[in-house]
């Protein structure tokens, strides 16, 4: 499909993805598609412990279940694709799928955003007000917070689209990634975009300054606070906490190198949006099986019950 380059509105985008040989390509399909089964399982099985082990009705495992549901909407909303254009010739997107895919996208992200942080105040409270704990995070502030999170997605999300939408799109159409983002998209509209990026970066790229910078203030705090104060469970505490730290930093690294900066293209923008998008989701479950004993006791647990049962149904 060649580029559209006339003043007729554009009714598609051609995604350059990555150009490199066929069996280059087909070895990267094979490569990310390992990884996106490895999300899925990983965090279905996050999801399935939680819901089905009630050691896990806690505050803690609520947020992390709603995590993982993120992990998993948000791979499947960008990995197809990125599987699809590895294998096709034809990587045109229609206008309004595209729209659509990146409304998804800043909506899943946004909502993820919004519940590690979260989890960030769930840390705080358990370790400085622990006697209070389960009296200040109930189920109805936990089902709260968790639609906070949602609706913080949906109305990040819901800005940058009604900020795409009124530009004029008559020429070029090609977005050099492998899926519709907001930073390639602004860059083939008809006018002048400064104002429109200021107010994206603004609205993307420094709140993922700020929660990042807030986040990691209030883990040192609450590492500070483990380190001199906590007793008993000091190992356990120090072990969530560092792996939220870990699931934290490679959420916001990647997502600050896209969005808090000027929209110009750079050679590791590709490698970013492969990070941010197809990489931290199967990371992120990683971090807190291998990271948190609680949660290994917990997938043992579920291994032994569907293993029972798979005996039971044995045949003599």
């Amino acid at each position: 499909m060649e580029p559209h380059n006339v003043t007729n509105p554009v009714t598609e985008f051609v995604l350059l993805g990555f150009n490199h040989s066929l069996k280059i390509q087909q070895f990267l399909f094979m490569i990310f598609f390992i990884v996106y089964l490895m999300t899925c399982l990983g965090n279905i099985t996050i999801l399935t412990t939680i819901i089905t082990d009630y050691h896990m009705h806690r505050p803690m495992y609520f947020f992390l279940a709603n995590l993982a549901l993120t992990d998993i909407t948000e791979s499947s909303v960008n990995t197809p694709i990125l599987l699809s254009g590895l294998l096709s010739q034809n990587k045109t997107v229609p206008f309004k799928e595209c729209i659509l895919h990146m409304f998804f996208f800043h909506f899943i992200g946004g909502a993820h955003i919004f519940l590690l942080a979260v989890m960030a105040g769930d840390r705080y409270v358990a370790i400085h007000k622990p006697l209070q704990y389960l009296t200040i995070t109930n189920r109805k502030v936990c089902v709260g917070l968790v639609a906070g999170s949602w609706a913080g997605g949906f109305i990040h999300s819901a800005t940058q689209i009604a900020l795409l939408l009124p530009l004029p799109y008559c020429g070029p159409n090609t977005l050099d990634n492998f899926h519709c983002d907001v930073p390639q998209v602004l860059k083939v509209a008809s006018i002048d975009t400064y104002m429109t990026e200021l107010l994206m970066v603004s609205n993307g790229g420094l709140l993922l300054i700020i929660i990042f910078v807030l986040l990691h203030i209030s883990y040192t705090v609450i590492l500070v606070k483990i380190r001199r104060q906590v007793t008993k469970g000091k190992h356990k505490a120090l072990s969530t906490c560092m792996a939220q730290i870990m699931a934290i930093s490679i959420t916001f690294i990647p997502g600050i190198f896209i969005y808090a900066r000027p929209f110009k293209t750079f050679e590791l923008d590709k490698v970013a949006s492969i990070f941010f998008t197809v990489l931290v989701p199967v990371l992120n479950p990683t971090v807190y099986t291998l990271r948190n004993t609680e949660m290994k006791k917990a997938i043992r647990r579920l291994v032994s019950v569907l293993r029972r049962k798979g005996n039971s149904l044995t045949p003599c």
